[in-house]
């Protein structure tokens, strides 16, 4: 027991950042339950049972994959292109795990469950934190926040089913965006590099937006670490 407290993971969910971090992550915890109880719901409401979404959010855990899968099934689709499609989807986390490695620790069990922690959401907060302690501290916290908070709602969705009507009347599809640009806003202040990249990434998604699956903007907005890569060789030349 006293190893397991000591290894980093314990450490960032006990040391004193926690509290001003659970503050912060708050409103990301909010949209998470909010969003949670709209997909349960949804795919209650459109014939699968409840047990679905509730195992595919604990496994899955995959947001608007979830959300593109559920939507493949209820068309007609097989399992196989449900599949197909949340793996598309949910490519960009491979990118993402890669800028939060060195968070995560060492060991083979944080290594698991952080990776199955990384999210749009999670890895925003966690960079957006000035050093590595406090990296490490913002996505242990609100990744396991977020994680329990999106399968409470999903779970009180689906149990929910049809007595929430119809979801989308309720503008759930704003919360997620309305968060992370919240959380991206203080990384455009270090420099024009970075800038110049999100204005690329930003403006290749919304092109394509209309005319691709929900998730696939978000894969086609990581061209525009090509602006970056460039603008740092230029300086370091």
């Amino acid at each position: 027991m006293r190893s397991l407290l000591r290894t980093p993971m314990m450490a960032s969910l006990t040391g004193p950042l926690t509290a001003p971090l659970v503050r912060d992550s708050a409103l990301v915890w909010l949209a998470s339950g909010v969003v949670g109880v709209s997909f349960g719901a949804i795919a209650v409401t459109g014939g699968l049972p409840v047990w679905v979404p509730v195992v595919m959010s604990l496994v899955v855990y995959a947001g608007s994959a979830q959300f593109s899968a559920v939507g493949v099934l209820l068309a007609g689709g097989g399992p196989v292109a449900a599949a197909a499609t949340g793996l598309l989807l949910n490519a960009r986390t491979a990118a993402f795990s890669l800028t939060v490695a060195d968070v995560l620790g060492r060991g083979r069990v944080a290594r698991l469950l952080g990776a199955h922690l990384v999210t749009d959401e999670t890895v925003a907060f966690a960079l957006a934190q000035p050093d590595p302690a406090r990296r490490r501290a913002a996505f242990w916290i609100s990744g396991l926040g977020l994680f329990a908070v999106w399968n409470l709602g999903v779970l009180a969705g689906a149990l929910a089913g049809g007595a929430l009507g119809d979801t989308g009347t309720y503008g759930l599809d704003a919360a997620f965006p309305a968060v992370l640009v919240a959380l991206v806003l203080p990384a455009l202040r270090e420099g024009p590099a970075v800038r110049r990249s999100a204005l690329l990434g930003t403006g290749l998604a919304l092109a394509v937006t209309p005319a691709v699956p929900a998730g696939v903007p978000v894969l086609a907005a990581l061209a525009g670490l090509a602006v970056y890569g460039r603008g740092g060789r230029r300086r370091t030349a």
